[in-house]
């Protein structure tokens, strides 16, 4: 057995690869007879989260023979606060039944050294708590039975393109493809084999899986809880789950922070005064789509590895189970046409996803960067704008067309960046 290190270049992108193992006979190669023994799918999706476990399940729903790849064994444990805000939850064709920690149907929202606070309660739960564990493993299972293939503590290797599919190499043997999701999250090896350079915005955060005692426990898991400027450009959140509690400090601005100070400084804000027990979990997000497209011959991109989490909250499982809808449907839609495809898959997410995605980039800005605005605009619109903001998360209000127009005709002195 043999291999190699190759850079092809076809369409506008380079693909690295490891040349696939081949066996050498009477001097010569055999690479191309290995590629007729090799199972060929519809669709590979890499990536068993939100983004990929929803492809698949859209694709394999729809007819198609669809490989899911993931290089851990599930379940697996997921760095994520978990909270999954209504609109992402009613996209969902599926119950999510025994999968759901705690349903909060009341939200409360501090402003650090401002008296500005907000409660704001819905009928419907306005954030569903869930284990990304068993959350992703109900997803991956609800595509295995509408037919998907799992391949666990599989890692993709090379990508080649020959004879109208993708040649897939992974730890675990090759395959044939004729398109390849990739929904491997914020650092997505897929995205660099296939040429993609780095243009997200990557933020930092850092959570906690905490224990509490049973007085903290109950006081503190009443509500959701977010306090806005307890980091610099960002916030602190407070989520209760079943028997314990996910607290956690992010900061929306790329910059060199000690993320543990605040949240040590939040532990004591939040007046816990016993800790049982607690475990760490930093992480990036990706809070910026692509400046270069997602999608590149046959390769598309979904959920983190598109970098379609919120800007404002940087909430990212109700884009990635949209966008891996999304992906699917193209794909599906478009049968053997790439070309088509690739413009099928932009129409659809330039139809809501990247629209609000903008919007909520300015919203963002000024929220967490011009704080003197944002605080008038707290001052005059107070609880309704809070409601409106609610509305929204809950998928019964659209995202605002022409913002930046609207905020300029209000304050003429705002300068946007």
């Amino acid at each position: 057995m043999k291999s190699s290190m190759t850079q092809a270049t076809h369409g506008g992108m380079i693909i690295k690869h490891a040349r696939f193992p081949v066996c050498r006979q009477a001097g010569m190669w055999q690479l191309r007879d290995n590629y007729k023994h090799m199972k060929t799918y519809d669709i590979a999706v890499i990536g068993t989260g939100p983004a990929g476990a929803m492809a698949a399940y859209t694709a394999a729903a729809r007819g198609k023979k669809v490989l899911l790849i993931d290089k851990e064994q599930l379940p697996r444990y997921k760095t994520c606060g978990g909270g999954l805000v209504f609109r992402g939850r009613s996209r969902l064709p599926f119950a999510l039944d025994g999968m759901v920690e705690k349903e909060c149907r009341e939200i409360e929202v501090y402003f650090e050294g401002s008296d500005h606070y907000f409660l704001t309660r819905r009928e419907q739960p306005i954030i569903s708590m869930v284990m990304r564990d068993s959350f992703d493993s109900l997803l991956v299972d609800k595509a295995r039975e509408k037919g998907a293939e799992l391949l666990q503590q599989c890692t993709l290797q090379g990508l080649q393109e020959e004879d109208e599919e993708l040649l897939l190499q992974t730890s675990r043997g090759a395959f044939r493809t004729r398109y390849l999701i990739a929904a491997d999250g914020a650092l997505s090896p897929t995205a660099k084999l296939a040429g993609w350079e780095e243009s997200r915005k990557l933020i930092p955060a850092l959570e906690y899986e905490v224990e509490v005692n049973p007085a903290d426990f109950e006081r503190l898991s009443r509500r959701t809880r977010f306090d806005v400027d307890a980091v610099p450009y960002g916030y602190a959140w407070c989520f209760p789950k079943k028997n314990h509690l996910s607290i956690g400090v992010g900061c929306l601005k790329k910059q060199k922070i000690n993320l543990k100070a605040y949240y040590e400084a939040y532990l004591e804000k939040l007046e816990i005064r016993e800790i049982r027990s607690a475990s760490a979990h930093g992480f990036q997000i990706p809070i910026a789509p692509r400046q270069s497209g997602f999608s590149r011959g046959r390769v598309f991109l979904a959920g983190d590895a598109a970098g379609f989490a919120d800007p404002l909250t940087a909430e990212g499982i109700s884009n990635a189970l949209y966008s891996g809808e999304l992906a699917a449907q193209a794909l599906v839609a478009s049968g053997e046409s790439v070309g088509q495809a690739g413009e099928t898959y932009q129409r659809l997410l330039e139809e809501r996803l990247l629209p609000e995605l903008k919007t909520s980039s300015l919203m963002a800005w000024v929220f967490y960067a011009q704080p003197q605005v944002r605080n008038w605009l707290l001052q005059k619109y107070g609880q309704r704008g809070c409601e409106i903001l609610t509305d929204m998360f809950m998928g019964n209000q659209p995202f605002p067309d022409n913002l930046k127009q609207k905020l300029a005709d209000r304050i003429p002195l705002l300068r946007f960046s």
